[in-house]
């Protein structure tokens, strides 16, 4: 498991993700609440889920409730 975490404050999130999507292929990405949750976060969400739809295209997208159940999103896409 890795973790691609941007900061909102002046991170190229494009670039981040992108870079972080790039770097081997995912058998399932998970998208988390601080970016879904939050309604004024909603274009960087957006972008994010096209990100990843262009870059692991194969890869589910999964998502968790809350940081302790992200084995959880994942083995419901992942057997």
């Amino acid at each position: 498991m890795q973790n691609c975490l941007l900061g909102l404050d002046g991170d190229d999130i494009p670039a981040v993700v992108t870079a972080a999507l790039s770097a081997h292929a995912w058998d399932c990405v998970v998208v988390g609440g601080g970016i879904r949750k939050a309604e004024e976060l909603l274009e960087v969400f957006e972008v994010t889920v096209n990100l990843i739809r262009q870059h692991a295209p194969g890869a589910p997208i999964a998502f968790n409730r809350d940081p302790s159940d992200i084995v959880d999103a994942v083995t419901r896409w992942v057997r």
